[in-house]
Protein backbone atom coordinates (compact mmCIF):
# COMPACT_ATOMS: atom_id res chain seq x y z
CA UNK A 1 0.00 0.00 0.00
CA UNK A 2 1.43 3.34 -1.04
CA UNK A 3 1.56 6.27 1.41
CA UNK A 4 -1.20 8.88 0.96
CA UNK A 5 1.10 11.36 -0.76
CA UNK A 6 1.63 8.85 -3.56
CA UNK A 7 -2.00 7.88 -4.11
CA UNK A 8 -2.63 10.71 -6.52
CA UNK A 9 0.41 9.90 -8.67
CA UNK A 10 0.27 6.11 -8.94
CA UNK A 11 1.08 6.29 -12.63
CA UNK A 12 4.21 8.34 -11.98
CA UNK A 13 5.40 5.98 -9.27
CA UNK A 14 4.68 2.96 -11.46
CA UNK A 15 6.78 4.50 -14.24
CA UNK A 16 9.65 5.04 -11.80
CA UNK A 17 9.53 1.43 -10.59
CA UNK A 18 9.45 0.20 -14.18
CA UNK A 19 12.40 2.40 -15.16
CA UNK A 20 14.45 1.14 -12.21
CA UNK A 21 13.71 -2.46 -13.18
CA UNK A 22 14.66 -1.86 -16.81
CA UNK A 23 17.92 -0.19 -15.73
CA UNK A 24 18.74 -3.18 -13.52
CA UNK A 25 17.81 -5.58 -16.33
CA UNK A 26 20.07 -3.64 -18.69
CA UNK A 27 22.96 -3.92 -16.23
CA UNK A 28 22.51 -7.69 -16.10
CA UNK A 29 22.36 -8.04 -19.89
CA UNK A 30 25.34 -5.77 -20.50
CA UNK A 31 27.49 -7.84 -18.16
CA UNK A 32 26.43 -11.07 -19.86
CA UNK A 33 27.06 -9.98 -23.45
CA UNK A 34 29.67 -7.22 -23.50
CA UNK A 35 32.71 -9.12 -22.22
CA UNK A 36 33.30 -11.66 -25.00
CA UNK A 37 34.97 -9.15 -27.34
CA UNK A 38 37.51 -8.32 -24.62
CA UNK A 39 38.64 -11.93 -24.11
CA UNK A 40 41.57 -11.89 -26.59
CA UNK A 41 43.14 -8.78 -25.04
CA UNK A 42 42.37 -10.03 -21.53
CA UNK A 43 43.97 -13.42 -22.25
CA UNK A 44 47.21 -11.76 -23.35
CA UNK A 45 47.32 -9.30 -20.45
CA UNK A 46 46.48 -11.79 -17.66
CA UNK A 47 47.89 -14.94 -19.33
CA UNK A 48 44.50 -16.65 -19.13
CA UNK A 49 43.63 -20.03 -20.61
CA UNK A 50 40.46 -20.73 -22.60
CA UNK A 51 38.90 -22.47 -19.59
CA UNK A 52 39.67 -19.49 -17.37
CA UNK A 53 38.15 -17.14 -19.94
CA UNK A 54 34.96 -19.22 -19.95
CA UNK A 55 34.73 -18.87 -16.17
CA UNK A 56 34.63 -15.08 -16.42
CA UNK A 57 31.08 -15.47 -17.65
CA UNK A 58 30.33 -18.64 -15.69
CA UNK A 59 31.31 -17.04 -12.38
CA UNK A 60 28.91 -14.15 -12.98
CA UNK A 61 26.07 -16.53 -13.85
CA UNK A 62 26.92 -18.69 -10.84
CA UNK A 63 26.60 -15.68 -8.54
CA UNK A 64 23.23 -14.86 -10.07
CA UNK A 65 21.92 -18.39 -9.69
CA UNK A 66 23.10 -18.78 -6.09
CA UNK A 67 21.55 -15.57 -4.75
CA UNK A 68 18.24 -15.54 -6.68
CA UNK A 69 16.54 -17.98 -4.22
CA UNK A 70 17.23 -15.50 -1.38
CA UNK A 71 15.23 -12.73 -3.07
CA UNK A 72 11.86 -13.38 -1.42
CA UNK A 73 13.27 -13.76 2.10
CA UNK A 74 15.56 -10.72 1.89
CA UNK A 75 12.76 -8.56 0.46
CA UNK A 76 10.53 -9.54 3.39
CA UNK A 77 13.32 -9.07 5.93
CA UNK A 78 14.88 -5.82 4.66
CA UNK A 79 12.26 -4.41 2.30
CA UNK A 80 12.51 -4.23 -1.47
CA UNK A 81 14.04 -0.73 -1.43
CA UNK A 82 16.95 -1.79 0.78
CA UNK A 83 17.48 -5.02 -1.15
CA UNK A 84 17.73 -3.16 -4.46
CA UNK A 85 20.11 -0.55 -3.03
CA UNK A 86 22.26 -3.23 -1.40
CA UNK A 87 22.34 -5.24 -4.62
CA UNK A 88 23.33 -2.23 -6.70
CA UNK A 89 26.07 -1.34 -4.23
CA UNK A 90 27.54 -4.86 -4.25
CA UNK A 91 27.23 -4.99 -8.04
CA UNK A 92 29.10 -1.70 -8.47
CA UNK A 93 31.79 -2.82 -6.01
CA UNK A 94 32.23 -6.14 -7.82
CA UNK A 95 32.45 -4.41 -11.21
CA UNK A 96 35.05 -1.96 -9.91
CA UNK A 97 37.19 -4.71 -8.39
CA UNK A 98 36.85 -6.89 -11.50
CA UNK A 99 37.90 -4.02 -13.74
CA UNK A 100 41.05 -3.47 -11.66
CA UNK A 101 41.87 -7.15 -10.98
CA UNK A 102 45.61 -7.92 -11.21
CA UNK A 103 45.20 -11.64 -11.99
CA UNK A 104 42.72 -13.87 -13.80
CA UNK A 105 41.91 -15.68 -10.53
CA UNK A 106 41.04 -12.38 -8.84
CA UNK A 107 38.95 -11.36 -11.84
CA UNK A 108 36.90 -14.57 -11.67
CA UNK A 109 36.36 -14.10 -7.93
CA UNK A 110 35.20 -10.50 -8.32
CA UNK A 111 32.88 -11.52 -11.16
CA UNK A 112 31.28 -13.97 -8.72
CA UNK A 113 30.78 -11.10 -6.26
CA UNK A 114 29.30 -8.99 -9.05
CA UNK A 115 26.85 -11.78 -9.86
CA UNK A 116 25.85 -12.07 -6.21
CA UNK A 117 24.97 -8.37 -6.29
CA UNK A 118 23.18 -8.50 -9.64
CA UNK A 119 21.19 -11.64 -8.83
CA UNK A 120 18.62 -9.74 -6.75
CA UNK A 121 18.14 -6.86 -9.20
CA UNK A 122 16.02 -8.83 -11.64
CA UNK A 123 13.58 -10.89 -9.53
CA UNK A 124 12.92 -8.12 -6.98
CA UNK A 125 12.66 -5.37 -9.60
CA UNK A 126 10.54 -7.54 -11.89
CA UNK A 127 8.11 -8.41 -9.09
CA UNK A 128 7.74 -4.71 -8.21
CA UNK A 129 7.18 -3.71 -11.84
CA UNK A 130 4.45 -6.31 -12.41
CA UNK A 131 2.84 -5.65 -9.02
CA UNK A 132 2.33 -1.97 -9.85
CA UNK A 133 1.14 -2.72 -13.39
CA UNK A 134 -2.56 -3.53 -13.94
CA UNK A 135 -3.13 -6.96 -15.46
CA UNK A 136 -4.62 -5.44 -18.60
CA UNK A 137 -1.41 -3.49 -19.29
CA UNK A 138 1.13 -6.21 -18.53
CA UNK A 139 1.43 -7.04 -22.22
CA UNK A 140 2.79 -3.55 -22.87
CA UNK A 141 5.19 -3.86 -19.95
CA UNK A 142 6.42 -7.16 -21.39
CA UNK A 143 6.94 -5.47 -24.78
CA UNK A 144 9.19 -2.87 -23.17
CA UNK A 145 11.09 -5.55 -21.27
CA UNK A 146 11.62 -7.56 -24.45
CA UNK A 147 12.75 -4.44 -26.31
CA UNK A 148 15.50 -4.02 -23.72
CA UNK A 149 16.28 -7.75 -23.96
CA UNK A 150 16.68 -7.28 -27.72
CA UNK A 151 18.59 -4.01 -27.94
CA UNK A 152 21.11 -4.46 -25.14
CA UNK A 153 22.54 -7.83 -26.32
CA UNK A 154 22.63 -6.51 -29.89
CA UNK A 155 24.49 -3.30 -28.99
CA UNK A 156 26.71 -4.53 -26.15
CA UNK A 157 29.33 -6.32 -28.30
CA UNK A 158 29.70 -3.21 -30.48
CA UNK A 159 30.16 -1.03 -27.39
CA UNK A 160 32.62 -3.55 -25.97
CA UNK A 161 34.68 -3.57 -29.15
CA UNK A 162 34.81 0.23 -29.18
CA UNK A 163 35.90 0.32 -25.52
CA UNK A 164 38.65 -2.24 -26.12
CA UNK A 165 39.96 -0.22 -29.06
CA UNK A 166 39.68 3.10 -27.23
CA UNK A 167 41.04 1.99 -23.85
CA UNK A 168 41.52 -1.59 -22.72
CA UNK A 169 39.61 -4.67 -21.66
CA UNK A 170 39.28 -3.09 -18.20
CA UNK A 171 37.01 -0.38 -19.62
CA UNK A 172 34.57 -3.11 -20.71
CA UNK A 173 34.16 -4.24 -17.10
CA UNK A 174 34.13 -0.74 -15.62
CA UNK A 175 31.56 0.75 -18.02
CA UNK A 176 28.63 -0.57 -15.95
CA UNK A 177 29.79 1.15 -12.74
CA UNK A 178 28.36 4.64 -13.54
CA UNK A 179 25.02 3.13 -14.61
CA UNK A 180 24.88 1.03 -11.43
CA UNK A 181 25.59 4.07 -9.26
CA UNK A 182 22.98 6.15 -11.12
CA UNK A 183 20.40 3.41 -10.60
CA UNK A 184 21.38 3.23 -6.92
CA UNK A 185 20.81 6.97 -6.45
CA UNK A 186 17.45 6.80 -8.25
CA UNK A 187 16.33 3.79 -6.21
CA UNK A 188 17.19 5.56 -2.96
CA UNK A 189 15.36 8.72 -4.05
CA UNK A 190 12.30 7.23 -5.75
CA UNK A 191 11.27 4.07 -3.91
CA UNK A 192 9.05 4.42 -0.87
CA UNK A 193 10.18 3.00 2.47
CA UNK A 194 7.96 -0.01 3.26
CA UNK A 195 6.17 -0.46 6.54
CA UNK A 196 7.88 -2.97 8.86
CA UNK A 197 6.64 -6.51 8.28
CA UNK A 198 7.61 -9.82 9.90
CA UNK A 199 9.83 -11.98 7.73
CA UNK A 200 9.25 -15.73 7.52
CA UNK A 201 11.99 -17.98 8.93
CA UNK A 202 14.69 -18.82 6.41
CA UNK A 203 14.94 -22.44 5.31
CA UNK A 204 18.74 -22.63 5.59
CA UNK A 205 18.89 -26.31 4.66
CA UNK A 206 16.83 -25.77 1.53
CA UNK A 207 18.91 -22.71 0.64
CA UNK A 208 22.23 -24.54 1.00
CA UNK A 209 21.05 -27.61 -0.90
CA UNK A 210 19.47 -25.50 -3.64
CA UNK A 211 22.51 -23.25 -4.05
CA UNK A 212 24.87 -26.23 -4.07
CA UNK A 213 22.70 -28.11 -6.55
CA UNK A 214 22.41 -25.19 -8.96
CA UNK A 215 26.15 -24.49 -8.64
CA UNK A 216 27.01 -28.10 -9.44
CA UNK A 217 24.58 -28.02 -12.37
CA UNK A 218 26.21 -24.92 -13.86
CA UNK A 219 29.69 -26.40 -13.38
CA UNK A 220 28.54 -29.65 -15.01
CA UNK A 221 27.12 -27.81 -18.01
CA UNK A 222 30.36 -25.91 -18.54
CA UNK A 223 32.36 -29.16 -18.28
CA UNK A 224 30.06 -30.99 -20.69
CA UNK A 225 30.67 -28.30 -23.31
CA UNK A 226 34.39 -29.22 -23.36
CA UNK A 227 35.25 -32.52 -25.05
CA UNK A 228 38.13 -33.35 -22.67
CA UNK A 229 36.03 -32.72 -19.57
CA UNK A 230 32.82 -34.59 -20.43
CA UNK A 231 33.52 -37.59 -18.21
CA UNK A 232 33.99 -35.32 -15.22
CA UNK A 233 30.95 -33.31 -16.34
CA UNK A 234 28.75 -36.43 -16.26
CA UNK A 235 29.93 -37.18 -12.71
CA UNK A 236 29.25 -33.61 -11.54
CA UNK A 237 25.85 -33.72 -13.27
CA UNK A 238 24.94 -36.88 -11.34
CA UNK A 239 26.01 -35.21 -8.09
CA UNK A 240 23.87 -32.17 -8.98
CA UNK A 241 20.85 -34.43 -9.56
CA UNK A 242 21.28 -36.06 -6.14
CA UNK A 243 21.65 -32.72 -4.35
CA UNK A 244 18.67 -31.19 -6.17
CA UNK A 245 16.56 -34.25 -5.31
CA UNK A 246 17.44 -33.70 -1.65
CA UNK A 247 16.54 -30.03 -2.07
CA UNK A 248 13.13 -30.98 -3.52
CA UNK A 249 12.47 -33.33 -0.62
CA UNK A 250 13.46 -30.68 1.93
CA UNK A 251 11.37 -28.02 0.20
CA UNK A 252 8.29 -30.26 0.18
CA UNK A 253 8.51 -30.58 3.97
CA UNK A 254 9.27 -26.93 4.71
CA UNK A 255 6.56 -24.47 5.73
CA UNK A 256 8.61 -21.58 4.33
CA UNK A 257 10.62 -22.94 1.37
CA UNK A 258 13.35 -20.74 -0.06
CA UNK A 259 12.01 -21.46 -3.55
CA UNK A 260 8.25 -21.94 -3.83
CA UNK A 261 8.17 -24.81 -6.29
CA UNK A 262 4.48 -25.19 -5.49
CA UNK A 263 3.90 -22.22 -7.80
CA UNK A 264 4.63 -24.56 -10.69
CA UNK A 265 1.09 -25.83 -10.17
CA UNK A 266 0.18 -22.53 -11.78
CA UNK A 267 -0.34 -23.66 -15.37
CA UNK A 268 0.67 -20.47 -17.25
CA UNK A 269 3.89 -20.06 -15.21
CA UNK A 270 4.91 -23.69 -15.67
CA UNK A 271 4.25 -23.64 -19.40
CA UNK A 272 6.03 -20.30 -19.86
CA UNK A 273 9.15 -21.59 -18.09
CA UNK A 274 9.19 -24.69 -20.30
CA UNK A 275 8.82 -22.57 -23.43
CA UNK A 276 11.66 -20.25 -22.40
CA UNK A 277 13.92 -23.18 -21.59
CA UNK A 278 13.36 -24.94 -24.93
CA UNK A 279 12.94 -22.08 -27.40
CA UNK A 280 15.27 -19.17 -26.50
CA UNK A 281 17.51 -21.70 -24.73
CA UNK A 282 17.72 -23.86 -27.86
CA UNK A 283 18.53 -20.79 -29.98
CA UNK A 284 21.61 -20.04 -27.82
CA UNK A 285 22.89 -23.54 -28.52
CA UNK A 286 21.93 -23.35 -32.19
CA UNK A 287 23.83 -20.08 -32.52
CA UNK A 288 26.97 -21.79 -31.22
CA UNK A 289 26.61 -24.72 -33.64
CA UNK A 290 25.80 -22.40 -36.55
CA UNK A 291 28.82 -20.22 -35.86
CA UNK A 292 31.10 -23.26 -36.13
CA UNK A 293 29.30 -24.44 -39.29
CA UNK A 294 29.47 -21.08 -41.06
CA UNK A 295 33.10 -20.63 -40.07
CA UNK A 296 33.96 -23.98 -41.66
CA UNK A 297 32.24 -22.86 -44.84
CA UNK A 298 34.43 -19.77 -45.08
CA UNK A 299 32.19 -17.05 -43.63
CA UNK A 300 34.16 -14.38 -41.76
CA UNK A 301 33.50 -13.41 -38.16
CA UNK A 302 32.08 -10.09 -39.39
CA UNK A 303 29.67 -11.88 -41.73
CA UNK A 304 28.59 -14.36 -39.05
CA UNK A 305 27.99 -11.53 -36.59
CA UNK A 306 26.07 -9.65 -39.28
CA UNK A 307 23.48 -12.42 -39.47
CA UNK A 308 22.26 -11.27 -36.07
CA UNK A 309 21.00 -8.07 -37.71
CA UNK A 310 18.06 -9.75 -39.50
CA UNK A 311 17.50 -11.72 -36.29
CA UNK A 312 17.24 -8.46 -34.32
CA UNK A 313 14.95 -6.82 -36.88
CA UNK A 314 12.64 -9.84 -36.94
CA UNK A 315 12.67 -9.95 -33.14
CA UNK A 316 11.54 -6.32 -33.00
CA UNK A 317 8.63 -7.20 -35.30
CA UNK A 318 7.74 -10.15 -33.06
CA UNK A 319 7.63 -7.94 -29.97
CA UNK A 320 5.23 -5.56 -31.72
CA UNK A 321 3.08 -8.48 -32.92
CA UNK A 322 2.90 -9.93 -29.41
CA UNK A 323 1.96 -6.60 -27.87
CA UNK A 324 -1.12 -6.24 -30.06
CA UNK A 325 -1.83 -9.87 -30.95
CA UNK A 326 -1.77 -11.65 -27.61
CA UNK A 327 -5.22 -10.44 -26.60
CA UNK A 328 -6.60 -10.93 -30.12
CA UNK A 329 -5.24 -14.36 -31.03
CA UNK A 330 -4.25 -15.77 -27.67
CA UNK A 331 -1.07 -17.27 -26.27
CA UNK A 332 -1.58 -20.67 -27.90
CA UNK A 333 -1.59 -19.29 -31.43
CA UNK A 334 1.44 -17.05 -30.94
CA UNK A 335 3.47 -19.69 -29.12
CA UNK A 336 2.66 -22.33 -31.73
CA UNK A 337 3.57 -19.99 -34.59
CA UNK A 338 6.79 -19.00 -32.84
CA UNK A 339 7.94 -22.57 -32.29
CA UNK A 340 7.19 -23.54 -35.87
CA UNK A 341 9.00 -20.50 -37.29
CA UNK A 342 12.14 -21.09 -35.22
CA UNK A 343 12.11 -24.81 -36.09
CA UNK A 344 11.84 -24.01 -39.80
CA UNK A 345 14.65 -21.46 -39.51
CA UNK A 346 16.92 -24.06 -37.88
CA UNK A 347 16.11 -26.62 -40.60
CA UNK A 348 16.99 -24.07 -43.31
CA UNK A 349 20.52 -23.95 -41.90
CA UNK A 350 20.99 -27.52 -43.21
CA UNK A 351 21.06 -26.13 -46.75
CA UNK A 352 23.47 -23.25 -46.10
CA UNK A 353 26.46 -23.17 -48.43
CA UNK A 354 29.50 -20.96 -48.88
CA UNK A 355 29.03 -17.62 -50.64
CA UNK A 356 25.23 -17.88 -50.48
CA UNK A 357 24.37 -15.49 -47.63
CA UNK A 358 20.67 -15.05 -48.37
CA UNK A 359 19.72 -18.43 -46.92
CA UNK A 360 21.34 -17.81 -43.49
CA UNK A 361 19.79 -14.32 -43.53
CA UNK A 362 16.35 -15.88 -43.99
CA UNK A 363 17.10 -18.58 -41.41
CA UNK A 364 18.17 -16.07 -38.76
CA UNK A 365 15.17 -13.85 -39.53
CA UNK A 366 12.80 -16.79 -39.00
CA UNK A 367 14.58 -17.76 -35.78
CA UNK A 368 14.38 -14.16 -34.54
CA UNK A 369 10.69 -13.86 -35.39
CA UNK A 370 9.77 -17.23 -33.92
CA UNK A 371 11.99 -17.07 -30.87
CA UNK A 372 10.83 -13.62 -29.84
CA UNK A 373 7.17 -14.49 -30.41
CA UNK A 374 7.72 -17.28 -27.88
CA UNK A 375 9.85 -15.37 -25.36
CA UNK A 376 7.65 -12.26 -25.25
CA UNK A 377 4.42 -14.32 -25.12
CA UNK A 378 5.90 -16.56 -22.42
CA UNK A 379 6.96 -13.57 -20.30
CA UNK A 380 3.44 -12.13 -20.38
CA UNK A 381 1.86 -15.54 -19.83
CA UNK A 382 4.02 -16.26 -16.79
CA UNK A 383 2.88 -13.20 -14.83
CA UNK A 384 -0.52 -12.33 -16.28
CA UNK A 385 -2.54 -14.04 -13.52
CA UNK A 386 -0.15 -13.63 -10.58
CA UNK A 387 -0.76 -11.00 -7.95
CA UNK A 388 0.43 -9.84 -4.55
CA UNK A 389 2.72 -12.09 -2.56
CA UNK A 390 3.03 -14.65 -5.38
CA UNK A 391 4.88 -12.27 -7.71
CA UNK A 392 8.26 -12.21 -6.00
CA UNK A 393 8.72 -16.00 -5.53
CA UNK A 394 7.39 -16.57 -9.06
CA UNK A 395 9.89 -14.02 -10.36
CA UNK A 396 12.69 -15.89 -8.57
CA UNK A 397 11.68 -19.16 -10.27
CA UNK A 398 11.35 -17.44 -13.63
CA UNK A 399 14.77 -15.81 -13.50
CA UNK A 400 16.51 -18.92 -12.22
CA UNK A 401 15.01 -20.77 -15.18
CA UNK A 402 16.13 -17.94 -17.49
CA UNK A 403 19.74 -18.20 -16.30
CA UNK A 404 19.76 -21.97 -16.76
CA UNK A 405 18.31 -21.68 -20.27
CA UNK A 406 21.29 -19.55 -21.35
CA UNK A 407 23.74 -22.40 -20.76
CA UNK A 408 21.65 -25.59 -20.87
CA UNK A 409 20.91 -25.51 -24.62
CA UNK A 410 24.47 -24.53 -25.53
CA UNK A 411 25.98 -27.26 -23.33
CA UNK A 412 23.62 -29.96 -24.63
CA UNK A 413 24.07 -29.17 -28.34
CA UNK A 414 27.83 -28.69 -27.96
CA UNK A 415 28.03 -32.08 -26.27
CA UNK A 416 25.96 -33.74 -29.03
CA UNK A 417 28.02 -32.07 -31.77
CA UNK A 418 31.29 -33.18 -30.15
CA UNK A 419 30.12 -36.77 -29.70
CA UNK A 420 28.76 -37.04 -33.26
CA UNK A 421 31.90 -35.49 -34.73
CA UNK A 422 33.85 -38.47 -33.43
CA UNK A 423 31.53 -41.17 -34.84
CA UNK A 424 29.71 -39.46 -37.75
CA UNK A 425 32.00 -36.63 -38.85
CA UNK A 426 30.08 -36.02 -42.07
CA UNK A 427 26.67 -35.89 -40.40
CA UNK A 428 27.44 -34.23 -37.08
CA UNK A 429 26.16 -30.76 -37.98
CA UNK A 430 22.93 -31.85 -39.75
CA UNK A 431 21.94 -34.26 -36.96
CA UNK A 432 22.67 -31.68 -34.26
CA UNK A 433 20.59 -29.04 -36.04
CA UNK A 434 17.71 -31.49 -36.52
CA UNK A 435 17.84 -32.21 -32.78
CA UNK A 436 17.71 -28.46 -32.08
CA UNK A 437 14.67 -28.12 -34.34
CA UNK A 438 12.95 -30.96 -32.50
CA UNK A 439 13.76 -29.44 -29.10
CA UNK A 440 12.10 -26.21 -30.22
CA UNK A 441 8.85 -28.06 -30.95
CA UNK A 442 8.67 -30.03 -27.68
CA UNK A 443 6.52 -27.44 -25.80
CA UNK A 444 3.79 -27.90 -28.45
CA UNK A 445 2.76 -31.13 -26.71
CA UNK A 446 1.80 -29.65 -23.32
CA UNK A 447 0.59 -26.44 -24.99
CA UNK A 448 -2.11 -28.20 -27.00
CA UNK A 449 -3.06 -30.57 -24.19
CA UNK A 450 -4.10 -27.65 -22.00
CA UNK A 451 -7.63 -26.25 -22.24
CA UNK A 452 -7.73 -22.81 -23.79
CA UNK A 453 -9.28 -21.39 -20.61
CA UNK A 454 -6.10 -22.16 -18.63
CA UNK A 455 -4.16 -19.74 -20.87
CA UNK A 456 -6.65 -16.90 -20.55
CA UNK A 457 -5.38 -13.71 -18.90
CA UNK A 458 -8.51 -13.67 -16.73
CA UNK A 459 -7.99 -17.11 -15.27
CA UNK A 460 -5.70 -18.13 -12.45
CA UNK A 461 -5.40 -21.83 -13.20
CA UNK A 462 -4.07 -24.61 -11.03
CA UNK A 463 -3.93 -28.32 -11.51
Amino acid sequence: MLPPRFRECVMAYRARVELLYLLGFSLDLVNMFIGTVAYPALAVDLHASVTQLAWIGNAYMLGLAVVIPLGSWLAARLGERRVLCLSLGVFALGATLAGTAPTIEALIGWRLLQGLGGGLLIPVGQAMAYRHCPAAERGRLTARIMAVALLVPALSPTLGGWLVGWGSWRAVLLVSVPLALLTLVLAGAWLVRPSPAPAPPLDWRGLLLGSLGVSLLLVALSLLAESRQRGLGVGVLAAAAVVLACHARTTARSRHPVLQWSLLRHVPLRLAMLVYLLVPGTFIGTQLVTTLLLSRQGYSAVAIGGFMLPWAMASACAIAITRYGLARWGARALLSAGMLLQAVGIVLLLAVQARQPMLPVLAFALMGLGGSLCSSSAQTLAFQSLHGDALLPASALWNLNRQLSFCLGAALLACVLGALSAVLPGRAFPVTLLLASGMTLLPLLPLWRLPAASLSPRVTSHE
